[in-house]
């Protein structure tokens, strides 16, 4: 990406293709589907910092600033802003990457809070990080 555009902030956590499935008539994806791949990137860094199972407990605040297209490559970057005492708040945000180009386009952002469960499905602390 050139330097003077903006960057997106965390770590790549995961990347998929938006398929005709994922879409209205007109081509644009469903903005659920582009939230259940960032519940999905939430849940895989909040479990790496949980080393265990966790959950969504809240997603605060999300409005979509650009649309994707059938064809966009989907990536969702996160990053874990605070850790309490049983649950985590991730930053996370969609880019497209436009289909067949290098342009990235920020999607959408919120804060996911995830909460750490034992096994008993009941709320644990979070383990200091090592």
């Amino acid at each position: 990406m050139p330097e003077n555009r903006p960057q997106p902030d965390g770590e790549l956590t995961l990347r998929t293709q938006a398929m005709p499935g994922d879409a209205n008539a007109a081509g644009d994806i469903f903005g659920g589907w582009v939230m259940a791949q960032m519940d999905l990137a939430s849940g895989i860094r909040a479990a790496e910092r949980a080393r265990g199972r966790v959950v969504t407990a809240a997603v605060k605040e999300m409005a979509f600033a650009k649309p994707m297209k059938v064809g966009d490559t989907l990536c969702v970057y996160t990053r874990v802003a605070s850790v309490g005492r049983t649950s985590m708040v991730l930053k996370v945000e969609a880019w497209a990457q436009r289909y067949l180009s290098d342009i990235m386009e920020m999607v959408t952002h919120a804060d996911f809070v995830m909460v750490a469960l034992d096994a008993e499905g009941r709320p644990t602390p979070v383990p200091p990080e090592s």
